[in-house]
């Protein structure tokens, strides 16, 4: 298999641990507070007479950051790369910054919707997500989240689609994972009850487990408050003998599990979700610590097919790293979007009402083949169906399962 190795980014200014937003979480997850790619808290293309005014919200600072300048980088590379491609269809792409909270999302996307948004990427992470994609609803702008990933995003919105598989879908297909590759007899779970994201994805786990017969040693839970010390809950799971821990959560409690668990001497396998992809970048933390850490991602960037070896190459020349899912699922949002328009014979001086029709129309008839997956549909509810892929960190490197 071949490696593919995670670089540190090289950026200007403060750098502040925390983070994590997922595909699609609240965003308490760990890492590198990040400067944006722009000299304020917005990004834009100036090419409005001619283009699709395209904007989305993410936190392009803060403790979320790495979520929200991977979406904004991996968008911006697919609008580039369409102008440099030429054609009827363009796109002016604008970012503001939400900073993973969903009353700054909410005024973030007023601006965007004062600029003249016509069609919108919504919110990177869950929880501004919600706000935002109801805002969306009413004035009828179509949505396409690259990560907001919780039903809850979707939900009664016949005009918000996801570009990733929702959180339901993640516990389901994690349950599954673990049973059909025998990768642990007894398995004990942590998650966070205050976040949407880990909730969802429990919740399902569960149900999917019981269905499979996989056992459940234990299942725990912590909160915001509560979310340093894992003590108890590592040697509640060390007593029990489980030999995997199934993380449904974002990478900076999962940095502390590890941590701990080490600090221990308990070493079960671990088994996460697609909000731990990011955390080899995570500014101080130790990567041998991650070894053998395994988890499901719909994007490979140890793929060996031309379009992503091209992207990541794009990716790692222009900001230093690879990109992560995040990254490569808002780079397939603009790509479905240029697929959709282009069929529907859409044209920049429509308005927001006239493409959100041709959009709902496109979006749950086409088939869309990206980074993130090959022969990807869309149903009427706008959830997206397509397949994850399993990772493990081997050498400090995502080293495709499959």
């Amino acid at each position: 298999m071949k490696k593919t190795r995670f670089l540190s980014l090289a950026l200007t200014g403060t750098l502040c641990v925390s983070l994590l937003a997922g595909c699609g979480g609240s965003g308490d997850g760990g890492g590198a507070a990040q400067t944006p790619d722009a000299a304020n808290t917005s990004t834009v293309q100036e090419n409005t007479g001619s283009a699709f005014k395209l904007g989305g919200t993410g936190p392009l600072t803060g403790d979320a950051a790495i979520y929200g300048l991977a979406a904004q980088r991996g968008a911006q590379i697919a609008v580039d790369e369409i102008k440099e491609a030429g054609g009827d269809i363009q796109f002016a792409l604008k970012y503001e910054d939400d900073v993973n909270v969903p009353e700054t999302a909410v005024n973030a996307y007023n601006a965007l919707k004062e600029w003249g948004m016509q069609i919108s990427l919504g919110s990177v992470t869950s929880q501004p997500g919600v706000s935002t994609s109801a805002l969306a609803f009413e004035d009828r702008i179509f949505t396409m989240t690259p990560s907001g990933s919780s039903p809850d995003v979707i939900s009664g919105k016949d005009n918000v689609y996801q570009m990733c598989f929702s959180d339901p879908n993640q516990g389901l297909a994690s349950a599954q994972y673990i049973t059909e590759q025998g990768l642990g007899e007894k398995v004990f779970i942590i998650w966070k009850n205050d976040d949407v994201y880990s909730k969802g994805i429990h919740e399902n786990f569960l149900e999917k487990a019981e269905e499979l017969g996989l056992e459940i040693v234990s299942d725990t839970t912590f909160a915001d408050g509560n979310d340093t010390d894992f003590s108890v809950q590592l040697a509640d799971a060390q007593n029990k003998g489980a030999d995997l821990v199934f993380l449904p959560m974002y990478y900076q409690p999962a940095s502390l599990i590890l941590a701990q668990a080490k600090n221990m001497n308990y070493a079960p396998a671990w088994f996460g979700v697609d909000g731990m992809d990011g955390i080899l970048t995570m500014e101080g933390f130790d990567a041998s610590l991650a070894e053998g850490v395994m988890l499901l991602t719909p994007f490979n960037a140890d793929a060996e097919d031309e379009k992503t070896q091209a992207f990541v190459k794009t990716y790692q020349e222009k900001f230093g790293e690879v990109p992560n899912q995040f990254a490569a699922d808002a780079y397939d949002c603009v790509y479905a979007y240029y697929q959709a328009l282009t069929n529907a014979k859409a044209t920049p001086d429509m308005d927001a009402e006239t493409l959100c029709d041709l959009m709902k129309k496109e979006f749950t008839s086409m088939t869309f083949d990206g980074l993130t997956g090959v022969q990807v549909t869309w149903d009427e509810t706008g959830a997206v169906s397509k397949d994850p892929r399993g990772m493990v960190i081997q050498d400090g490197a995502y080293v495709g399962l499959d």
